[in-house]
């Protein structure tokens, strides 16, 4: 059986020039179980007016199935969801923070920093060094923060919703 990974992976190089010809961007790949289903999620996003819509998924999806279809790359039975990554979204790779720079995030640690495991701020970006990448936001106060990406647990972008 081939691994989840290399799934994830392979489907990703077949989405991608597929959300490019229709003006996506592809957020993200992910092959994943889901109670008693394997679940193959597509995520695209754009920066057109009003976002990805439900127009929007269900042509990506119309698209992908049938060469999904023909490629067979996955051997065992799956669903297939193409969706948004939504209003609050999870910044996993490179691509998301760069493209996100400017929003309200929240940074949660896997260890308390300063007392604290979770921080709000507007994120600045991914800094990359020597040493591995590194969150960088700026705190309410104007404090500039530094969060090595290996402790980060988790970043989300924060929607105002007032």
């Amino acid at each position: 059986m081939k691994q989840k990974k290399n799934i994830a992976g392979l489907v990703s190089e077949i989405a991608l020039p597929l959300a490019k010809e229709f003006g996506y961007d592809l957020w993200d790949v992910e092959y994943v179980k889901e109670g008693a289903d394997m679940i193959l999620r597509i995520t695209i996003d754009t920066d057109a007016e009003g976002g990805i819509t439900i127009d929007d998924c269900e042509k990506m999806h119309r698209a992908i199935d049938p060469l999904l279809d023909e490629l067979d790359p996955i051997e065992e039975s799956y669903m297939l969801s193409v969706s948004s990554p939504g209003v609050e979204r999870e910044l996993t790779k490179p691509m998301h923070y760069a493209k996100m720079a400017g929003s309200e995030v929240e940074v949660r640690l896997y260890a308390a920093l300063d007392g604290s495991k979770v921080f709000r701020g507007e994120l600045v970006g991914l800094e990359e060094s020597e040493d591995g990448d590194s969150v960088v936001i700026k705190l309410t106060d104007g404090e500039e923060k530094k969060f090595p990406i290996k402790t980060v647990a988790k970043c989300v972008t924060v929607f105002n919703w007032d």
